[in-house]
């Protein structure tokens, strides 16, 4: 005879398995990743990290639901190496990337002919083969990996982002296209996959790499994955005509919130250093350019955040943003000297904003020091993925500090780039370059505006020497392509 306490008991006992697995299924779970990169975007250039012109309500509306981190910083002070390090958890120095890969000569108003284009630099230089990029590491464990915007690490077949680990790619291959014609200083630089593509030729690439992304999520949502999105906006347009070539390119549509700008927008005549007399963008109308760039980037980030909401799985995603160097032409970097291509916390301290429901809290904010070479590193620990034991990061798993639950563990970070260089170590900054110089508390001065050389020569010699070392440490390394010599 079946007790009477026999149901309630027996369904109990399938309550508690359910909360029990639904808890391990928690556990288990493997994060999806979104990881956003703005292009040459200014410090204060968000709502939520000052700016009271530049409207960004979604990149709010991220910040707001996870933490801004003040003190997070790239790798390089321009394009290419810093990409090169965000795939790959690996300073420069390290992975082989540690100048551009581009052409010169339209600097100077040339344009190349096809047959001349295809055996210059731009077009044959990529990254050393035997890297590995995050997607290739997300693999092994299921992830499903998709890009759409800008690569810039390699236009031949064997450098492009699906010879690399990743599965889908839609988007242009060089540090910068004019955001309509897709061509950069009139050669064709849009690729799907492994093909040059000129089939959109004339849509704004916003809402190109918009459109890609939406469908990514649409088709992977279900399955764990990697979605990267690294978009041009709001670097300036990649056009030989300097009317153009002077600034960002933002639609008609994102114009019309901006009208004070509006009011002020025109052109003016100066002498270029390398090309003579030239009508350019006046400072109103590089601003609005800009300022309309980014609001429209930022309306192309709320639909995919309003997507992980309807699919949802935002709750098991960490979705990353940030800036890949520091702000350029109609940029605002206050309250930060300098600007894109320097070594002054203007071009490498960048506005970064990471939200991840299960484990930081929302509405916060953190000035612990941190870089992209802790991404790689976080989302691999995130994923329980094992680091490989043939490959030297340079980051760190930083999502403890996110949360809240310890200090950041890193002390010094160094720049160098070409004959400029730079490094911090706790709060202290030291900079030499053709730009300026110096010794910098940053604890006190985040501007740089009080060279501390001469007051504390101690510390600028413990400064140079750990940058010597570091040197030797990279020296040391296994070495790379495509600069080094081998």
């Amino acid at each position: 005879m079946r007790s009477r306490w026999m149901t309630p008991l027996l369904v109990g006992m399938a309550l508690l398995v359910g909360i029990s697995q639904a808890s391990l299924g928690d556990e288990a779970r493997k994060p999806n990743v979104v990881m956003i990169v703005s292009d040459d975007q200014g410090y204060a250039d968000l709502g939520c990290f000052g700016s009271e012109e530049i409207k960004t309500p979604h990149l709010d509306r991220l910040a707001k639901e996870g933490v801004c981190l003040t003190s997070f910083y790239v790798s390089w002070p321009a394009c290419t190496p810093s990409r090169a390090s965000l795939l790959t958890g690996r300073y420069p120095q390290r992975n082989g990337i540690y100048d551009m890969i581009r052409n010169e000569a339209p600097d100077y108003g040339y344009k190349y002919k096809p047959a001349e284009y295809e055996v210059t630099f731009e077009r044959i230089g990529g990254m050393d083969l035997r890297e590995r990029f995050l997607p290739e590491l997300l693999d092994d464990a299921g992830y499903t990996s998709g890009i759409y915007g800008k690569w810039d690490l390699g236009s031949l077949k064997r450098f492009l982002p699906t010879s690399r680990g990743f599965d889908d790619f839609y988007g242009f291959v060089n540090t910068g296209i004019d955001y309509f014609t897709h061509e950069r200083y009139g050669v064709p630089s849009m690729y799907r996959n492994l093909e040059p593509t000129t089939e959109d030729k004339g849509t704004y690439a916003t809402d190109l790499f918009r459109r890609e992304a939406v469908r990514f999520l649409e088709e992977h949502h279900d399955e764990p994955f990697f979605l990267y999105v690294p978009f041009n906006a709001p670097h300036s347009a990649s056009n030989l005509d300097p009317k153009i070539r002077g600034a960002a390119q933002g639609p008609d549509e994102f114009k019309k919130i901006y009208p004070e700008l509006m009011k002020m927008a025109g052109y003016q005549r100066r002498i270029a250093k390398r090309s003579g007399m030239q009508t350019v963008p006046n400072r109103a109308r590089k601003r609005l350019e800009y300022a309309s760039s980014v609001s429209s980037m930022d309306d192309a980030i709320g639909e995919l955040l309003h997507l992980l909401d309807k699919y949802g799985v935002a709750e098991d995603t960490i979705v990353v943003f940030f800036s890949d160097n520091g702000g350029g032409g109609g940029a605002d970097n206050a309250p930060l000297r300098g600007k894109k291509a320097m070594m002054f916390e203007g071009g490498i301290r960048v506005p970064c904003i990471v939200r991840y429901p299960r484990r930081v809290p929302a509405g916060t904010r953190s000035d612990e020091f941190l870089t992209s070479l802790e991404l790689v590193p976080t989302f691999l620990a995130a994923a329980s993925i094992p680091q490989p034991d043939d490959v030297v990061f340079d980051g760190f798993d930083m999502m403890p500090v996110l949360a809240g639950a310890k200090p950041s563990p890193r002390k010094e970070m160094f720049w160098e780039r070409r004959d400029d260089r730079a490094a911090r170590v706790g709060n202290w900054k030291w900079v030499e370059s053709s730009k300026g110089n110096g010794l910098f508390d940053l604890s006190n001065d985040i501007g740089e505006q009080h060279d501390l050389s001469t007051s504390h020569p101690e510390k600028l010699a413990e400064l140079k020497q750990r940058f010597a070392d570091w040197k030797k440490e990279m020296a040391a390394a296994e070495p790379r392509g495509p600069f080094r010599d081998f």
